[in-house]
């Protein structure tokens, strides 16, 4: 069967924007650096809008729309970041769908998703659910904010706004994830950067693999495929190949995007060589299917009016 890579068009489901010299981004600031899966992260602290994005997106990648989603911004002013990133939106036509910042454990949360809700390209909303950070810690007994009620209360007001959730928590978290979309079925839950596979040994593949398989059974639940960089190494097709792969066996195609997480990912590898490794990795698919994974799906999921 002969094999093409995708050159239709495409939508980026999962990139930020940012201006760290104005924004409030605490974790952005000169003289801080977190804890970080990809190590230091200092080179990326710097202004990226969407001309920097598109001039890294190479012509031969025909971009048409993106998901812009929250960048940590100061958790007093979530509003704020929806604010700043319309005026990015309304400057440059990009991004052309938000995934807003949340606090679903807070006492303002109602009125906070009300706001949000109220913009016309937040469509979704992202809270990291903070927890156990390995799968020992899973194991025995640690949670994450994804089964603490008052978190679940403000979880439960996402269908009333017409919200996805974007979320964001390692594999090991997952079985909390696949009971909160059972908990709430009218509810969209999309997985950032699958699953986050970061350990590549054959056991903690294997763990990923379980976990991802066991979530993919409930019919609410899609994912990105990104953000699957390694620390300290150079992003290339051979370390991820297979986890783009089985992603789409478990999930389906009509359950999977594609996304860049840039400049975050710039750390790993340029934009170029991140989406050629993902079109490498299915071109063994109909292009009505890559139309999918690259373009329609999350214009479907993201409500994109293009």
């Amino acid at each position: 069967m002969k094999t093409e890579l995708y050159n239709g068009p495409m939508i980026d489901a999962h990139q930020h924007f940012w201006q760290p010299h104005i924004n409030p981004h605490p974790w952005l600031k000169p003289d801080v650096l977190i804890p970080f899966r990809y190590g230091d992260y200092t080179a990326i602290k710097k202004e990226y809008l969407p001309p920097d994005y598109l001039k890294d997106a190479t012509p031969e990648h025909n971009i048409v729309a993106t998901v812009y989603v929250d960048a940590e911004w100061d958790p007093n002013d979530p509003i704020g970041e929806t604010k700043y990133i319309h005026t990015i939106a309304d400057k440059f036509k990009m991004p052309n769908a938000v995934v807003a910042q949340a606090w679903l454990h807070h006492d303002d949360i109602s009125d906070v998703l009300e706001k949000q809700a109220s913009f016309p390209l937040v469509r979704s909303i992202r809270h990291k659910p903070a927890g156990p950070s390995s799968p020992e810690e899973a194991k025995s007994g640690g949670y994450t904010l994804m089964s603490d009620d008052q978190w679940r209360r403000g979880y439960e007001l996402l269908s009333k706004f017409n919200l996805n959730f974007d979320l964001q928590t390692p594999w090991w978290n997952l079985h909390e994830a696949e009971q909160l979309a059972k908990d709430f079925p009218e509810t969209l839950i999309i997985l950032n950067h699958t699953g986050l596979p970061s350990d590549r040994s054959k056991k903690g593949l294997h763990s990923w693999h379980k976990a991802m398989s066991q979530l993919s059974e409930v019919s609410n639940v899609v994912v990105k495929i990104s953000g699957i960089g390694l620390p300290h190494k150079s992003w290339n097709i051979d370390d991820n190949r297979w986890i783009i792969q089985e992603t789409i066996k478990i999930f389906g195609i009509e359950r999977c995007m594609f996304a860049s997480n840039f400049p975050v990912d710039s750390l790993c590898g340029n934009l170029n060589t991140i989406l050629t490794g993902f079109k490498e990795s299915v071109k063994m698919y109909s292009y009505e299917e890559q139309y999918k994974l690259f373009f329609d799906n999350a214009k479907k999921i993201y409500q994109i009016h293009i």
